[in-house]
């Protein structure tokens, strides 16, 4: 039989009164809190990384050492933290008047939009009949025939008509009349929905589009000659990442690239403020962790996608700067356009620059000095006014030579050393002859802990490179159940 005007009638919407909706964390407004926790976000992790760094803690989950970072990056900590700074300014102004566009946000409405889900959900019952004659099945009877038990299910099958279900709703003036009401069921699927599926989906729009964006943008920063030694090619004067260095670019790229293709994103995926502010926040803090330079096991963000720390590293490095573009979030354009890294395991080559960097910085250390002279004034400079030093220290004389070291180069040096040793022997109360032995004593136990810390040195650098090389297992091991290459590479196919 077919369904009556009255059985056909949807549900009526709650009638709903508007106001402004009040701040997440008062008194500062919605819109000026989006704006600055990206920021905040940025500096807190990125400090907390630093942190880490300086107290040389979780050493075992570093891709690089502190020698790299001093030695391969080709630009200065304050000049990283100035510019990152500059690209803040302009994304504060970009994010500003983007929040102008931006109608104001006001709550009460949450009811009425569930029922209008609510009213999609019994719209979309009618089309059940329909599909079911398809393949074969009479739906009013077999509604019919569910209708004595399974009334709610004989009213899906019919098309959404629930006669049994009414409800008395009250007009402006006061009248009273019976109207169709929801099921139970369609409520909750309607606020399930409102609440989350809906949200999620505009979520994931968003991820896809600024991956899509950052993408494309980012390869054609390295294909293009052009754009790459105008523009980006600053971003890669950081060839050791670290965490604060995420957002170190030329302005208009910085601009181009992040500030603008997170605006797209906004936009297009019709995110409210509130969306919007955990976006932007995620996107920045994924950004940061990208560029941290650690792989820690336990950090989530290493784990949830397979692009991470170890995964952008790659792309700094000199012989994989043409692959690996994928950011923020996901690597799927890199898989699909085969621009993903595919040359295996890297623990060498990172262990390779590891090791020349610490030579560098040792062959520096051993040519600086504390007191910032060289050993070769002492014969080049006057010997004035110590000439006659090594010549008066009648007591140095009776010094055995083992107890004058650390031995001074000849020259003047040895004529200062000379006159400064005979000043202390001459201190009867609080020099004296004991203070020579003290020294050279511990000039001994000073050469022989340098011997050693050497030979450690050269023993831990095995051990390191054994450690470092189980970085594949750290990173890939548990990352979506695949091993592979260190630092989430698959090997070569």
């Amino acid at each position: 039989m077919a369904n009556s005007p009255v059985q056909n009638a949807l549900p009526p919407l709650p009638a709903y009164h508007l106001t402004p909706l009040p701040p997440l964390v008062a008194p500062i407004p919605d819109k000026l809190l989006t704006l600055l926790l990206p920021i905040a976000a940025y500096w807190i992790l990125s400090m907390m990384f630093h942190w880490i760094d300086t107290k040389d803690y979780f050493s075992q989950y570093r891709l690089h050492t502190p020698a790299e970072v001093l030695k391969r990056n080709h630009v200065s900590r304050w000049e990283v933290a100035r510019d990152v700074v500059i690209q803040q300014v302009v994304q504060t102004i970009v994010g500003t008047l983007l929040g102008m566009t931006e109608p104001d946000d006001f709550s009460g409405k949450d009811e009425y939009n569930v029922a209008v889900w609510a009213r999609r959900i019994r719209i979309s019952q009618r089309a059940i009949p329909g599909l079911l004659s398809l393949v074969g099945v009479n739906a009013p009877g077999l509604a019919k025939n569910l209708a004595g038990s399974y009334p709610m299910l004989a009213s899906v099958v019919s098309g959404g008509s629930y006669p049994f279900l009414t409800e008395m709703v009250t007009f402006g003036r006061g009248q009273s009349t019976s109207a169709p009401a929801f099921t139970v069921w369609e409520i909750v699927l309607a606020k399930t929905l409102y609440w989350y599926v809906v949200p999620a989906l505009q979520f994931g729009l968003a991820i896809l589009i600024v991956d899509t964006w950052q993408y494309f943008l980012h390869r054609a920063m390295h294909m293009n000659k052009w754009l790459y030694t105008t523009f980006h090619s600053r971003h890669h004067r950081l060839y050791v990442p670290y965490a604060f260095g995420a957002l170190y670019n030329h302005p208009f790229e910085g601009f181009l690239l992040d500030t603008l293709g997170a605006s797209v994103a906004f936009k297009l995926a019709g995110l409210s403020t509130r969306q919007g502010m955990w976006f932007f926040t995620c996107s920045t803090i994924k950004t940061v962790d990208d560029h941290s330079g650690y792989a820690l096991p336990w950090d989530p963000l290493q784990h949830l996608t397979s692009n991470n720390a170890g995964y952008h590293d790659v792309h700094h490095q000199s012989w994989g700067i043409k692959t690996n573009f994928s950011q923020p979030f996901f690597t799927f354009w890199d898989r699909i356009l085969g621009t993903v890294w595919t040359g295996g395991d890297v623990s060498v080559r990172y262990e390779r620059a590891r090791l020349t960097a610490q030579r560098r910085v040792d062959q520096d250390n051993k040519q600086r000095t504390i007191t910032h002279s060289s050993a070769a004034d002492s014969m080049t400079q006057d010997f004035k006014p110590y000439q006659d030093e090594l010549q008066n220290a009648l007591k140095l004389q009776q010094v055995p030579p083992e107890e004058q070291v650390p031995s001074p180069p000849k020259g003047k040096a040895e004529q200062q050393a000379a006159g400064s040793r005979e000043q202390v022997l001459e201190d009867h109360r609080d020099g004296g002859h004991q203070v020579l032995i003290e020294e050279a004593q511990e000039e001994k136990e000073a050469r022989s802990m340098i011997r050693k810390s050497n030979r450690r040195r050269a023993a831990s650098s095995l051990t390191q490179s054994d450690s470092f090389r189980g970085l594949t297992e750290r990173v890939t091991g548990s990352m979506h159940g695949r091993t592979g290459g260190i630092l989430g590479m698959e090997s070569s196919r």
